[in-house]
C-alpha cells in the first residue's frame, strides 16, 4: 500500500510543479482594446503568451514588409512604460515563438499591491528586471526592423543584446 501512496503522491506533486511551467497561446493578438487602434489590423499577424510561474504576458508581432514595421513603430512605443527598456535581439530568438524580425510586447505583470515601476534592483536579467513595466523586445534584421531608419525614445534604456552569443564564442576561443 505505501509504494502506490508514494507514487499517487510523487504523480500529484509532479503535476502541480509541472502545471505552473506551461503557457497559453493565443495565435491572434489579444493585447487590450485600450491600446492605440492603429494596432489592430496587427492583431492577425500576432500572437499572444501568457503563462510561467508568474502568469507573464507577451504579445509577438511578426513583420515582413519595413513600411508596415515603420508605420507601427510610434504607436507601439506608446504602450511602452515610460522609461521602459527596448531591448535588442538579433532573431531567430527561440523563446516560445520564433521572433525573427519584429517585436515582443511584455507586459506589466498584474499585481494586487502597488509596486515600483522602475527596474528590479539587483536582477541582471532584463525581462524580469522591469516585470513592473510594459517593455519592448525589438528583432532587428537591418531590412525590415532597420535602426537606421527608426528613433529610439530618449527616456528608454537601450538593452543590447545582438551580439551577446558572438561574444560568448570569442570568449570559448580564447579559453581552447
Amino acid at each position: 500500500m505505501k509504494p502506490v501512496i508514494v507514487l499517487l503522491a510523487a504523480i500529484i506533486l509532479f503535476a502541480s510543479t509541472s502545471a505552473y511551467a506551461l503557457w497559453s497561446v493565443s495565435d491572434t493578438g489579444t493585447w487590450p482594446d485600450a491600446w492605440p487602434k492603429e494596432l489592430e489590423p496587427l492583431r492577425k499577424q500576432a500572437r499572444s503568451y501568457t503563462g510561467s510561474a508568474i502568469n507573464r504576458t507577451f504579445h509577438e508581432i511578426r513583420f515582413t514588409k519595413r513600411e508596415e514595421f515603420e508605420s507601427a513603430w510610434p504607436h507601439l512605443l506608446k504602450v511602452k512604460s515610460k522609461g521602459a527598456p527596448i531591448i535588442l535581439v538579433r532573431g531567430p530568438v527561440e523563446y516560445l515563438g520564433s521572433l525573427d524580425k519584429g517585436v515582443r510586447v511584455w507586459t506589466a505583470l498584474p499585481t494586487s499591491k502597488p509596486m515600483p515601476v522602475g527596474p528590479i534592483p539587483g536582477d541582471g536579467n532584463p525581462r524580469s528586471k522591469w516585470l513592473y513595466t510594459t517593455f519592448i523586445e525589438l528583432g532587428v534584421d537591418a531590412d525590415v526592423v532597420d535602426l537606421n531608419r527608426i528613433e529610439l525614445p530618449a527616456d528608454a534604456p537601450i538593452v543590447d543584446e545582438r551580439f551577446v552569443d558572438r561574444q560568448d564564442e570569442k570568449q570559448d576561443d580564447k579559453t581552447k
